[in-house]
């Protein structure tokens, strides 16, 4: 049963941003500030969560496979934090998109792989432990990767704190997952009752995210929603299409360039949305108005990466049942 659930994440996903549409009020105490756990955002303590269960996931063989498969795990990664970074700053200078939707673009697409990447692999026929050690592994460089790479890009649209940000992927990166692997290892026995549950969680945290950044930018999504909606669509097709081609021109199979451009295509977008909402972040602008815009281009991410994701998915399935 939660099986069928954690494979009917794009539905959920869907549903709770419709829903966040047309009852705001459901999703915004996510982001009011009426909750603050330990003193912390309550957006940044939900993904932490979700780092703590792909850590809780996560085995000592999960780290082995990133040694028998150096090619196939590096050729993803570096596609991973080159093309839709650079993709994301072409078209928010082509697009010309305001400042606030700028910065929140590129963000997102400097994000490492999202952790529904591994259902749609599996969806798909492709590489599931491929996939898995693939998002570990982005999930680990992005720690570096993401403040860097988005201070260069989304600094030509305003100056980004690049220490703030990496001290942000710290905080609900790497100490969580370090904490998760850290659990698996000390604690077996609780981590084997916690871990069938846990991908059904992450979904329904991401959702509340997710669902929270719709219902508080409404009114803002809407006055951009054309250009919204080409930009992201335009993202993640660059994704799946360059990861998968370019992995076939490294020479590698078919599986292992499905499972690439899942990885590619696929984004972290629960990780952009908070990171685009912490404070630290906003006060990096001085119009409160595009600090609010940062954080939309992630929320409309988080549903078009997981639709496309998965209309690819059941069209490689298809294949891969008729043999073709």
């Amino acid at each position: 049963m939660i099986g069928l659930a954690t494979r009917l994440f794009a539905f959920w996903t869907v549903a709770g941003t419709l829903l966040a549409w047309f009852v705001p009020p459901l999703f915004l105490w996510v982001v009011d500030a009426r909750f603050a756990p330990f003193g912390q955002p309550l957006v940044s303590v939900m993904l932490g969560v979700v780092m703590l269960g792909m850590g809780l996931s996560l085995t000592v063989e999960d780290f082995r496979r990133v040694l028998r498969l150096p090619k196939a795990v590096l050729a993803g990664v570096a596609l991973q934090f080159t093309i839709m970074p650079l993709a994301g700053f072409a078209l928010a200078k082509l697009m010309g998109l305001e400042m606030g939707l700028a910065v929140g673009l590129v963000l997102v697409a400097c994000c490492p792989g999202g952790t529904a990447s591994n259902v749609v692999a599996f969806l798909a026929r492709a590489n599931v432990a491929l996939s898995v050690t693939m998002t570990m592994a982005s999930t680990t460089v992005a720690v570096f990767a993401t403040p860097l790479l988005a201070g260069s890009l989304a600094g030509v649209f305003v100056d980004i704190d690049r220490w703030a940000l990496f001290q942000s992927m710290i905080a609900v990166v790497l100490v969580p997952v370090v904490v998760g692997v850290a659990l698996r290892a000390l604690l077996p026995t609780v981590t084997r009752w916690v871990e069938p549950i846990a991908p059904l969680v992450s979904i329904l945290l991401v959702v509340l995210i997710v669902g929270a950044i719709v219902a508080r930018s409404k009114d803002l999504i809407s006055m951009h929603a054309g250009v919204l909606l080409v930009a992201l669509f335009l993202l993640h097709a660059t994704g799946f299409a360059l990861g998968y081609v370019l992995t076939r021109l490294f020479g590698f199979d078919e599986q292992v360039a499905r499972t690439a451009s899942i990885e590619v295509g696929m984004q972290n977008s629960g990780l952009g949305s908070t990171l685009a909402a912490a404070p630290s972040f906003a006060a990096q602008f001085a119009n409160p108005m595009q600090a609010a815009l940062a954080p939309v281009p992630s929320a409309i991410s988080a549903v078009y990466h997981v639709v496309l994701g998965s209309l690819l998915a059941s069209w490689w399935r298809r294949r891969t049942e008729r043999g073709t």
